[in-house]
């Protein structure tokens, strides 16, 4: 058996994108998503989808379209400058963190250097003449007191970037839509695909393990002997495991950054946000409402993910039983 956890917005509308939402490392992290307009877009290849139109006539249309677009590419425009979006900023402030850490790379190769070459200095003492021991003890102890100067500079650089850092997520927070999340558990069987569960729970991005436990004791199989999950806080937590040892099955965690091996939750986590995509709700009930008559529908359906092409999910787990 396969489960996952996915978040779906208490209310939507069908003019909106449903966001990709990632919950795993124990807080919501949103992909910003802007509205979807009422136009639809173009392009000069889309006149030869015209059956109406001969391809010359199509043709044509197509040289002058392309030959306007290239030229409004081309024209000088006075365009109103604005403020960089909020992503560019964040690329800029990663940059130049990345471009400090690299610097201090090699500060701290030279530093070591320097180390080294007076631990040999001090081990040769007796064999040096004292003004060269001595022009070595001073470039030393310049060194030194260079490198506590550097070291006081990396906190106050440190201090402005997580101040910046923290201004920017500040601002992030501001324009971001604040919406309110259900979570809904995915419970899918890996071997028939069917969808055996989709509990949806109001706490949201509050949901602890002891409740997401709760809800998929209703739906577990009662021979399970595998549950695969991603390493999401809600499967590392120790109430889950003590729930895996006294119900009897193994948990498997899949790999860090390798969500194809949960593909089966991971596929029905994209085919309900698809489905869900132009529907319209407004409360968790009428969510519900929408989430069991997904199931149904998806268990009665052909899926392509079987071996026995042609069956649905609810036929190949009748043949699996009677076999």
């Amino acid at each position: 058996m396969n489960v996952d956890i996915c978040y779906i917005p208490v209310a939507h509308t069908s003019e909106s994108k449903l966001p990709a939402v990632s919950g795993s490392s124990g807080h919501l992290v949103v992909e910003h998503v802007s509205e979807i307009t009422a136009e639809l877009p173009t392009w000069p290849g889309k006149v030869f989808g015209d059956e109406t139109l001969e391809y010359g006539s199509a043709m044509e249309q197509y040289v002058v379209a392309t030959r306007d677009r290239l030229r409004q590419r081309h024209e000088p425009r006075a365009i109103a400058v604005q403020a960089p979006r909020l992503w560019r900023l964040r690329e800029a402030i990663q940059t130049a963190r990345y471009q400090v850490r690299e610097r201090r790379k090699q500060e701290d190769l030279d530093w070591k250097s320097a180390k080294e070459q007076w631990r040999q200095t001090r081990a040769q003492q007796p064999a040096l003449p004292k003004t060269e021991f001595a022009e070595a003890q001073t470039a030393w102890q310049q060194h030194r007191r260079e490198h506590q100067v550097l070291w006081r500079h990396r906190t106050t650089e440190d201090q402005a970037w997580h101040a910046s850092l923290a201004q920017l997520r500040m601002q992030e927070h501001a324009e971001a839509p604040q919406r309110e999340w259900i979570a809904v558990l995915i419970v899918t069987d890996n071997c028939t695909r069917q969808c055996l569960g989709l509990p949806a729970f109001t706490a949201g991005a509050h949901l602890t393990s002891e409740e997401m436990i709760g809800g998929l004791r209703e739906h577990l199989p009662p021979d399970l002997d595998y549950l695969i999950s991603d390493q999401g806080t809600h499967f590392r937590a120790k109430a889950f495991a003590d729930f895996a040892a006294e119900t009897g099955f193994i948990h498997v965690p899949v790999y860090r950054h390798r969500p194809e091996t949960n593909g089966s939750a991971e596929r029905l986590m994209r085919t309900l946000k698809d489905w869900l995509r132009p529907a319209t709700w407004d409360c968790n009930e009428a969510l519900v409402s929408l989430l069991a008559t997904f199931q149904d529908e998806y268990n009665a359906r052909p899926h392509q993910g079987l071996p026995t092409p042609g069956l649905s999910p609810n036929e190949f787990a009748n043949r699996a039983w009677v076999m």
